[in-house]
């Protein structure tokens, strides 16, 4: 959902969260055409799976739901993969770190939440990574 709202500028409920795709995209970044290939995983993937993806990307966004604490815990093990897939000397780009943040999703639904704001800012101290919340 978060990928097709970044796309298309609107929320779309009718979002089936288990289903893979690789959406294309521009837009004009700090006044320069930029050109994305957002690859939404669908999350269930296995260890294997998960490596092949994160070999494929040049950038992450590491979302978990505010709502469910078991996503917020597959973050630092996220980060730590794409790290080590990164900076492994057989990657053609140097070991350089990509960019990386994270983001908790879902912060609409105060009621539900399961991770505090202060639990996402401490991860991403510790990880020295960039952290937003958003809806």
């Amino acid at each position: 959902a978060l990928t097709v709202r970044f796309i298309t500028r609107r929320f779309i409920g009718d979002y089936d969260p288990t289903l893979e795709m690789i959406y294309r995209h521009m837009a004009i970044i700090d006044g320069e055409m930029v050109h994305f290939e957002i690859l939404d995983t669908a999350g269930q993937e296995d260890s294997l799976q998960i490596e092949e993806k994160i070999k494929w990307g040049d950038g992450f966004a590491v979302v978990y739901s505010v709502t469910d604490r078991c996503s917020f815990d597959e973050v630092m093990r996220l980060c730590f993969l794409i790290n080590h897939i990164h900076s492994s000397p057989k990657r053609s780009s140097g070991g350089e770190q990509p960019p990386v943040v994270i983001v908790g999703n879902k912060k609409d639904l105060q009621f539900d939440r399961m991770v505090s704001t202060e639990d996402g800012e401490n991860l991403s101290k510790a990880l020295k990574l960039p952290f937003y919340e958003i809806s």
